[in-house]
């Protein structure tokens, strides 16, 4: 990884062209008749970005594998829901509209053209490119996802906050300590811990049985953190009712390998990428064309002006 100084912007590419997708109309559509809603409302969501923030550096974080095999091994049902057919030898494929897959390809082809980084790694997910990237960071980050997973990177000490899209990213849910405090009673550092206790459906983490994400925060702020749960657990003394300490009991199993696959890795091997925003397209001609084939307009053209400001 480059040196990066001055303020990141990590997107989470994925999350964000998701939103698109189900944010602007299928009517939006290239001169082929092919919809074109999740690249055009991505390139709006950059634009909007990158001119309410002005970051100095922007990194579109990928997906290369969503459903890694190492979480996996550790836990079966991690994202089974969402698999539309699996692959041994590979990454699984995920249910994704018929219409929106199609974009991505087109997604990836524009990004490359105006030369705004894009990094995805073999056996991670964009949670944790991103969780490196942060980690490695010298100045403030921004990290924009409509994934509460990301909450846990929040770190007022080091100037990285989350930018959660609440209706588009026209409003923006600027997530720090003091509101994760205020809504959950933890710290970025306690997410993790809070959301794994509590489990998450959308991601198949079963949780503890019968600890909502209330009960989880009230055992944190008591006990700390999970290790401190754990170690209450063992003490006859600690304040914990029967049925508490009967259901972490059973739930010992998953909470031995949870932390592992709920936290985000920060040590993935990052490729040797220029992170800076540009100013001008790394390939005009390129951006030219796409812009035709695709019928992306006023939303590529709103942003080469935004980065060229």
């Amino acid at each position: 990884m480059r040196d990066v100084t001055g303020r990141l912007m990590l997107l989470d590419t994925a999350s964000l062209y998701f939103r698109a997708y189900f944010g602007v109309p299928e009517s939006v559509k290239a001169p082929d008749g092919m919809p074109v809603n999740a690249v055009r409302g991505l390139l709006d969501f950059i634009d909007r970005l990158v001119k309410d923030h002005r970051p100095e550096h922007l990194v579109a974080c990928m997906d290369a594998d969503w459903r890694p095999k190492w979480r996996v091994d550790l836990i079966p049902s991690y994202k089974a829901h969402r698999v539309a057919e699996e692959h041994p030898a590979g990454p699984d494929e995920e249910v994704v509209p018929d219409t929106l897959s199609p974009q991505v390809p087109v997604i990836e082809a524009v990004l490359d053209a105006l030369g705004i980084a894009r990094v995805g790694v073999e056996g991670y997910e964009a949670d944790d490119v991103i969780g490196t990237y942060t980690a490695r960071a010298t100045g403030p980050v921004d990290i924009v996802t409509g994934d509460r997973d990301l909450y846990q990177l929040v770190d007022d000490a080091r100037g990285v906050r989350v930018l959660y899209p609440l209706k588009g990213v026209g409003t923006l849910q600027v997530t720090d300590e003091g509101w994760l405090r205020e809504k959950y009673g933890v710290d970025g550092s306690g997410y993790a811990d809070l959301a794994l206790l509590r489990g998450d459906p959308s991601d198949g983490l079963p949780g503890v049985a019968g600890i909502g994400e209330k009960t989880a925060a009230k055992l944190l702020a008591e006990f700390g953190d999970l290790a401190g749960v754990l170690a209450a657990v063992e003490d006859p003394r600690a304040k914990l009712t029967p049925t508490q300490r009967r259901r972490l009991t059973e739930a010992r199993p998953y909470l031995a390998v949870a932390p592992k696959v709920v936290r985000v890795a920060d040590d993935v091997p990052l490729p040797d990428v220029d992170t800076t925003l540009p100013r001008t397209p790394r390939d005009p001609e390129m951006v030219d064309a796409l812009a035709a084939r695709w019928g992306l307009g006023g939303s590529l053209r709103r942003l080469l002006v935004t980065l060229g400001a």
